[in-house]
């Protein structure tokens, strides 16, 4: 079951001026379920992404980048699950590119003006005929209200959907972010299988787009792991409509820019932990915390060196305070000269370690106590600067095993 996640209902996404979204039975892989998605966006768009830093890449992100590198207006996008078109070589990459032909003819747009995306099993060959016999009726289904039903087309192990949205004012007109995300499994987002979807109404100069995606990332998709495999198919992409009606922002140190990047950022932190919260076989939220950094990159490594390891996971899941493990981590995070004798760790309100020993007062039942919580904080402070970084995971389950041992099934 999911770690405290409650599903957004469809009353509280709100439209995007200028998105609609349609969503329909494609039998990419398995019949009666919501498989293919698209979503239009009106004239005037600016779209920006970033995508899986995995070299075996799937040919929906090969086409992607070149599409957003070609700097057409993006108009569209497809989306299927069931099937990764990854390790598809050559025939993956024309089927990816007739996916995109055949929703530009129905669209009446050019082929650049279509990002594909697809999600599922790898190295099996994307059924591009189901895919274009659905693509009529996704079409038909377009509407901006269906932000809900879209984020249940995307899902593969998720076990919930992923939907938020916000509204700030910016110069006297309310702006809004609404974005969808899915991913369970294989998630160790390094961008920059996971996908996101964002969109915005707000009057912003497309060469801030990139800038704009690329953070909103690192602050939350880059943050999370499950299971530390990085997907072939990872991607996020962020579309801004024009179409709020507030001066156009030109720079996001600006006030206006502030607003508009703190909602953004706030959407994909919260699309990021429902992933998190959602992972397979998950039964509790950890967030990890490295304080005293030399720098940011540093603490990111420790904090990762923990969140990817198995024997610290499996320790919370059974809620056992092994903590050694943790300081173990620490140790192999690569930080050739950490000075073990500085480092404190805290488990919640809990100080298990002082100076690289473990705490007088730290009793076991008291780690126990916190480990047997669904929402647990782990934070270390290496006292070597003023850096610090959080990433966000989950436990390690029997049913995650099982869960990837009957993918395919």
């Amino acid at each position: 079951m999911p770690v405290n996640l409650r599903v957004t209902e469809a009353h509280e996404l709100f439209p995007v001026a200028g998105v609609r979204l349609g969503v329909t039975m494609a039998g990419v892989r398995k019949a009666n379920r919501r498989d293919l998605v698209v979503i239009a966006l009106d004239e005037g768009s600016a779209a920006a992404g970033v995508f899986t830093q995995n070299r075996f890449c799937a040919a929906p992100v090969q086409l992607c980048r070149e599409h957003l590198a070609a700097a057409t207006a993006i108009r569209a996008m497809v989306i299927n699950t069931g099937n990764a078109n990854a390790g598809t070589g050559a025939d993956g990459l024309a089927r990816a590119r007739r996916t995109c032909d055949s929703l530009a003819a129905l669209m009446g747009l050019q082929a650049q003006q279509v990002l594909p995306f697809s999600t599922g099993v790898i190295m099996e060959t994307l059924p591009v005929e189901r895919i274009e016999a659905g693509l009529p009726a996704a079409i038909a289904a377009l509407r901006p209200d269906a932000w809900a039903e879209a984020a249940q087309g995307i899902m593969t192990t998720d076990t919930l959907p992923k939907a938020a949205s916000r509204q700030v004012q910016i110069a006297g007109r309310t702006v809004t972010v609404t974005g969808i995300s899915k991913g369970a499994g294989m998630i160790r987002p390094n961008m920059a299988t996971m996908l996101g979807f964002m969109a915005t109404d707000a009057v912003i100069a497309p060469h801030l787009m990139q800038t704009l995606v690329r953070e909103a990332a690192d602050q939350s998709f880059n943050r999370i792991t499950i299971d530390g495999d990085t997907s072939t198919n990872d991607s996020f992409v962020l579309a801004a409509t024009q179409r709020a009606g507030h001066p156009v922002i030109e720079q996001l140190e600006s006030p206006e820019g502030a607003l508009l990047r703190e909602a953004v950022f706030d959407v994909a932190r919260t699309l990021a932990q429902a992933i998190v919260r959602d992972g397979e076989g998950a039964t509790k939220f950890i967030t990890v915390r490295v304080d005293g950094g030399r720098d940011k990159a540093e603490c990111r490594q420790v904090a990762y060196a923990i969140a990817h390891s198995p024997l610290v996971k499996t320790a919370f899941f059974a809620s056992d305070p092994n903590l050694g493990r943790i300081l173990a981590a620490v140790g192999y995070a690569g930080i050739h000269d950490l000075d073990q004798t500085l480092i404190d760790l805290f488990l919640d309100d809990v100080h298990v370690a002082r100076q690289g020993g473990r705490h007088p007062d730290y009793r076991e039942e008291d780690g126990q106590r916190v480990m047997k919580g669904s929402e647990i904080t782990v934070r270390v402070d290496l006292h070597r600067g003023p850096a610090h970084a959080t990433v966000w995971t989950c436990d390690l389950s029997h049913d995650y095993v099982s869960i990837n041992a009957d993918y395919r099934s």
